[in-house]
Order: structure tokens, then sequence, then C-alpha cells
């Protein structure tokens, strides 16, 4: 499975640590950017990340902000992108379970990086159930 995995630069120093962690689980991994803390607009990231799940060059996505509001935000622009953010390991599963969620958001200054990779690890490993939950997920985009 391929992961691809962008932020702003409030998310690189734990992007940094989630490519490594990502990697040690087993799964390929593709960082998107940005490579240091200089300042950047957190919606170009969060676009080219979309746009790598849209297209299928990656499975699933992780994408990391400050707030990982503004990056989830950008994110679930486009249609087909289910981005969820979590704060714990219970959400991302969750969100994986009932929603199909195929990017993770999440908040670089809320979490610490322990926490980041628990969550990271219950996103990847938790399976979409389908059954009722898909019925609701067919309703989720707007056409």
């Amino acid at each position: 499975m391929k992961i691809a995995i962008s932020s702003d630069h409030a998310g690189v120093e734990y992007k940094r640590a989630l490519v490594e962690f990502v990697q040690e689980l087993g799964y390929f991994i593709e960082d998107l950017g940005p490579y240091n803390e200089d300042s950047v607009d957190y919606p170009d990231f969060a676009h080219k990340l979309a746009e790598k799940v849209l297209s299928k060059e990656a499975d699933l996505g992780i994408v990391l902000c400050g707030t990982g509001n503004g990056v989830a935000m950008a994110a679930n622009k486009h249609q087909g992108i289910r981005a969820g953010l979590c704060w714990n390991k219970e959400i991302a599963s969750l969100i994986r379970q009932h929603n199909d969620a195929n990017i993770l958001a999440l908040p670089a200054r809320f979490v610490n990086v322990e926490e980041a990779k628990e969550i990271v690890k219950a996103y990847l490993e938790t399976p979409f159930e389908g059954g009722r939950h898909q019925r609701r997920v067919d309703k989720i985009a707007c056409m």
C-alpha cells in the first residue's frame, strides 16, 4: 500500500517522524513536502496530496498543519476526498471504519509525536466496514 504525506511548516517535524514510522510499519510512503520549516501556504500541500489520492497514485493520505483544520478543509474541496481530522486513535479508527476516510488530517500543535504515531497506526490498520456505512458514504459527495 502506498501512502502520501504532506504538511505545512507547522507539521514538518512531525511529518519527518511519521515518514520513518510508516516505513517501519511496512508501507511505501511518498513525502510531498515541504522539506523545511519555512512558511508555506497549507492549501498548496493539501491540494497536492488530494490529487495524489484521487489519481490513485496513493492509496491513502496523511496531511498535517497546526490545527489540522485548514488542510482538511482544503483537501475536502476535492470531490471524492474524505479527509478526517483526528486527535486520538479511536477517532482515527472510526473515520476509516465508518466514513472510509482516504485522508487523515492531524493537528501538529495539539498532539505529541507519540500520539500522532498511534493515530496513524490506527488509521492505516483499520479497514472500511462497508454495509450500512457504504450507503452513508455514498451520500457525502455533492454533484
